[in-house]
C-alpha cells in the first residue's frame, strides 16, 4: 500500500506563486508514475500534471504548460508542484497520485492511478 499526502496549498493572488509538495510512503518503487491532479467545485477531476519517478520525464496539461512545473526528489520521497503566475481559474484542490506500469498515453488517465492523496486547496482571489 502506497500513502500520499499533499501539503502546501493556500490562498495566493492572482499572478503570484505557490508549491506544493506530495510525500510518499517507502512502498513507492522505479516504475511509478506520479502526478497531480485537480478538481474545482462543481468540475470533473481533471489532470495537471506528471512525472515518471525512475526517469524524470514530465507531462503537463496545455492550460498548465510554461506555468507549472513538476518534480520529484527521489532521495527524500517527495514531489513538487511549483505554480507561477497563477489564475483564478487554478482554483481547485489538488490531488497528488501514483501508480505503477503506466505508459505514457495513459499518464493523463486518472484512472490508471491505483493510489491518491487526500488533496489540498489551492484558492487564487484578490
Amino acid at each position: 500500500q502506497v500513502q500520499l499526502v499533499e501539503s502546501g496549498g493556500g490562498v495566493v493572488q492572482p499572478g503570484g506563486s505557490l508549491r506544493i509538495s506530495c510525500t510518499a510512503s517507502d512502498r513507492t518503487s522505479t516504475n511509478f508514475a506520479t502526478a497531480w491532479f485537480r478538481q474545482a467545485p462543481g468540475k470533473d477531476r481533471e489532470f495537471v500534471a506528471a512525472i515518471r519517478w525512475n526517469g524524470g520525464s514530465t507531462f503537463y496539461a496545455d492550460s498548465v504548460k510554461g506555468r507549472f512545473t513538476i518534480s520529484r526528489d527521489n532521495a527524500k520521497k517527495l514531489m513538487y508542484l511549483q505554480m507561477n503566475s497563477l489564475k483564478p481559474e487554478d482554483t481547485a484542490v489538488y490531488y497528488c497520485a501514483a501508480g505503477s506500469g503506466i505508459i505514457v498515453s495513459s499518464i493523463s488517465f486518472g484512472r490508471h492511478y491505483s493510489y491518491w492523496g487526500q488533496g489540498t486547496q489551492v484558492t487564487v482571489s484578490s
